[in-house]
């Protein structure tokens, strides 16, 4: 028997979307930060703050993609409009990741 209160381990789909989300959002701020030099007042190691806030974001858009395509999620038009919508709320979650990312350096 199986007791129905126990937590339960994250779905593999879950985990796969979170991996995606991060390691795009980990491919485009490495792109974006490898050719630019820092300034002296930003200290030695500026680009780690960018290197972890923005997969964590992208992370967190990929758990947003599951939970939109869980709850909404069915076939036909319905499936095209969730799919838009979560490709939309994770553009906006990496953008909001990497201005908090780079403030302070890059984005003043």
């Amino acid at each position: 028997m199986s007791n129905q209160n126990s937590p339960s381990l994250p779905r593999p789909s879950l985990l796969k979307r979170v991996l995606i989300g991060a390691g795009i959002a980990l491919v485009l701020i490495t792109i974006f930060l490898f050719p630019v030099e820092g300034r002296p007042e930003w200290g030695a190691f500026w680009k780690v703050r960018p290197m972890i806030v923005v997969p964590l974001a992208g992370a967190a858009g990929g758990v947003c993609s599951y939970f939109i395509q869980n709850l909404f999620g069915a076939g036909g038009r319905r499936k095209a409009l969730v799919v838009i919508l979560s490709v939309i709320v994770y553009i906006v979650g990496l953008w909001m990741g990497t201005i908090l990312g780079l403030d302070g350096t890059l984005w003043d």
